[in-house]
């Protein structure tokens, strides 16, 4: 997975914002299933016990992944409130609940970027939800995590494929 050196794996390279996203998931579920705060020190744990359990190199891949991991769980942690409100407007019939709580983080990572990181555009979150989703939940996972997104997205004041507006707002 950090393995710079993927020539001699099959398959497409590995990009570090989507390994960053797995391991932010991945934490926040733990955090969630011991109903623990996350925070630097726990997020440490976890990740060394990570990398040792898959064998995982400390390399530019797996530095940068590391670090978007900790930006997407500090993000979800200090705008917990927000996010879970902008996702239980679309899921008017659920309740947060009883959303997997895997979906639910992944919906959670996806709200963190599309609300407060302007540099990844919304349906790049939205893409990359949906495929952890798949690959973690399932199928039908996906495609309610696709419906959900694409609802926050469509409430977006900015571009949603991030490409930059002309002067005075027309096209």
């Amino acid at each position: 997975m950090f393995d710079d050196d993927c020539s001699e794996k099959p398959g497409p390279v590995p990009h570090a914002k989507r390994i960053g996203r797995e391991l932010a998931m991945q934490y926040l579920f733990r955090c969630d299933m011991r109903h623990e705060l996350p925070d630097a020190v726990t997020f440490g744990l976890f990740f060394d016990q990570i990398r040792a359990e898959h064998d995982l190199k400390e390399n530019r891949l797996g530095r940068k992944a590391r670090e978007y991991a900790e930006k997407l769980y500090l993000t979800v942690a200090l705008n917990g409130e927000e996010i879970d409100a902008t996702i239980r407007k679309r899921t008017e019939n659920w309740d947060l609940e009883r959303i997997s709580l895997v979906d639910r983080n992944i919906m959670r990572i996806a709200v963190a970027e599309m609300l407060y990181m302007e540099d990844v555009p919304p349906v790049v979150s939205i893409d990359e939800a949906v495929g952890i989703a798949r690959d973690y939940s399932g199928e039908e996972a996906g495609n309610f995590i696709n419906g959900v997104l694409n609802g926050v997205k469509d409430t977006l004041k900015r571009n949603p494929r991030g490409e930059r507006q002309p002067k005075g707002g027309q096209e």
